[in-house]
């Protein structure tokens, strides 16, 4: 069956999830899989390992991208080891990494995971611009994305590459607030 539609499983829900996943459709699968059964506690994912990298990775980095912040909302992230491509046969154009994700509660905040998902989209469409200008259509005006930037004690001339996860949380919070 397609992994993007499972929406339900026979059995007990889920704990873990385990898998030599598709590589062009590793991320959604795992950020769809993460979000419809809250009840896996635990991933261990291949994919490829450009892929695996930027799922692990942390703010600041080359790699940080929507991918690290989305996968960093629903846990901990770390790249368990690598697997060389002369282990396949036929051999890939591509090495493969293993991505672990250990869940955890996500970050307090007032805004949905759909919210503060938007807020991380709107950050990284135009990556490299100021948040205050990169989140200017999200938040309805650039003023108003600073508002709620500096409500969230973030700085709008940061890019999005720069925030954490909490930051994320704490910006689209602001936005509610500011907004209400």
């Amino acid at each position: 069956a397609d992994a993007l539609r499972v929406t339900d499983l026979p059995g007990p829900p889920p704990t873990a999830l385990v898998a030599n996943l598709p590589y062009n459709v590793s991320v959604p699968v795992v950020l769809h899989l993460l979000e419809t059964f809250p009840s896996i506690e635990r991933v261990l994912v291949m994919v490829q390992l450009e892929v695996a990298e930027r799922l692990a990775a942390a703010p600041g980095s080359k790699t940080y991208g929507v991918p690290s912040v989305k996968a960093a909302w629903y846990g901990d992230v770390s790249l368990a080891g690598t697997v060389s491509r002369s282990i396949f046969w036929p051999v890939p154009n591509v090495d493969s990494g293993l991505v672990r994700l250990t869940r955890r509660e996500p970050p307090a905040s007032e805004a949905s995971r759909e919210e503060v998902f938007a807020c991380i989209d709107a950050a990284f469409a135009q990556r490299r611009k100021t948040l205050r200008a990169a989140l200017k259509g999200w938040a309805g005006s650039a003023v108003a994305a600073e508002e709620a930037l500096r409500a969230a004690g973030v700085d709008p001339q940061a890019r999005g590459e720069q925030l954490s996860v909490e930051q994320f949380a704490a910006v689209a919070s602001a936005r509610t607030r500011v907004s209400s």
